[in-house]
């Protein structure tokens, strides 16, 4: 496996953290090679995007494919109270009125493959099938990988900075031990797909709907994509949903049973898909970059399935990655402070959102939140459209803490 001139940059993985960061680093003119253990198109779970996406989707000259695909148009999200009480819709643009305010429901096995082939157009020099063995470091330095094709022939390519966009398996994570397990985020995930189930109409068609179960111990996604099929899966505690409880189906019907408003939804469809579940802890790196080095999206680390976050936090990882790269690149500077310049601005944000989703599995009531105070849902909007890289969002918590203190009192 030669590769006659070795690339400045090289990028461990194919998904859309990988994709984004080697796109706009490719941009810039410098050599990009991305390696892919995978052959696309591939499942992937986590198909709900959320309007943020929209402004690092415009930098990768994506947006005029996703106006052209099948995708279906997401103007909202909605929860649903364990007594089925619906909550006001939060649309997008009422808070927003502008085009970035739309966004999409994706099948990631179309929509990766879409993002992939666009950093190809912009002269990345993607690899298929062939999988990143190790990175290797001089020192405390990353300075190439060692790879291995579908051929089982080996090989090693060197690169001036190192982008670990390789998901879960986390290489670079785990070789250094850099993982940090959140103390209360262990979640776990069963799903599958359904084609007929009932769709909203409108506006309304394309909405996330995020239904609490009966006794609260965990919630349903309701996730309308193309082709007649709906996402519909149960989020819960690892344990609660897998330990001791038979098989996937079985719980699956259980839970279900707990949630009458999902299960009257797809009583008119019929299952297309097995069951799967995933494990969904939560984790971070402990650092976003070294010496030669940098992670993006689930390389860095995972929140939640929750508010939808994980494809903006690989697009807002990989293109904030990129420019730090680009930038040391440009100045001859790659080391763990320039790299990693984007971190500690970009863990406030997961913060962020990490402390909705807490507030959501604690049973903070939104809806009362919002009742009591209207001036404050264009925040919450914020947050739930992405919008979380800024100050401004954080006067919501001051309140929120008053109303919980309240709400525990009143127990």
């Amino acid at each position: 496996m030669a590769h006659s001139t070795s690339p400045h940059v090289i990028v461990i993985g194919g998904g859309p953290a990988g994709s984004t960061a080697s796109t706009l680093i490719a941009q810039h003119g410098y050599k990009v090679q991305l390696f892919e253990r995978e052959q696309f198109p591939r499942f992937h779970i986590g198909e709900s995007l959320i309007p943020d996406t929209y402004w690092v989707l415009k930098r990768l000259n994506m947006l005029p494919k996703m106006r052209a695909s099948r995708f279906v148009k997401k103007y909202s999200v909605q929860f649903v109270s364990q007594k089925g009480k619906l909550s006001e819709p939060f649309y997008f643009m009422d808070h927003k009125p502008h085009e970035c305010s739309q966004t999409w429901q994706v099948l990631r096995s179309e929509f990766d493959q879409m993002m992939l082939k666009n950093a190809e157009e912009h002269g990345v020099q993607v690899h298929h099938g062939v999988r990143v063995l190790d990175v290797l470091f001089d020192g405390d330095r990353a300075v190439g990988v060692e790879i291995q094709d579908e051929n089982n022939t080996r090989g090693t390519v060197h690169a001036d900075v190192i982008v670990d966009a390789s998901g879960q398996s986390s290489l670079i994570m785990n070789k250094l031990k850099l993982r940090e397990w959140d103390p209360v985020l262990k979640k776990a995930a069963l799903w599958t797909y359904f084609e007929g189930a009932f769709r909203d109409t409108g506006r309304d068609e394309g909405a996330t709907l995020v239904l609490q179960t009966q006794g609260k111990n965990g919630w349903f996604w309701y996730i309308p994509l193309h082709n007649n099929i709906i996402s519909v899966g149960v989020v819960a505690g690892f344990d609660y949903l897998f330990k001791g409880r038979g098989e996937n189906e079985t719980v699956y019907q259980e839970e279900l049973a707990r949630c009458p408003a999902v299960r009257e939804r797809i009583s008119i469809g019929k299952q297309v898909d097995k069951f799967r579940a995933a494990k969904e802890y939560s984790y971070r790196s402990r650092q976003v970059a070294g010496d030669g080095w940098v992670l993006v999206g689930d390389a860095f680390g995972f929140l939640d399935p929750l508010y939808s976050s994980g494809v903006l936090l690989a697009l807002k990882s990989g293109s904030l990655a990129a420019d730090a790269v680009v930038e040391g690149l440009n100045k001859g500077d790659t080391t763990a402070a320039q790299l990693g310049k984007w971190g500690p601005g970009f863990i406030q944000g997961m913060d962020r959102m990490r402390r909705l989703v807490c507030e959501y599995y604690d049973g903070f009531s939104f809806g009362q939140f919002v009742r009591r105070h209207p001036h404050f849902k264009g925040h919450l909007t914020d947050l739930l459209i992405g919008d979380l890289f800024q100050d401004k969002v954080d006067e919501v918590f001051g309140p929120m803490d008053v109303m919980r203190t309240e709400m525990n009192g009143a127990e």
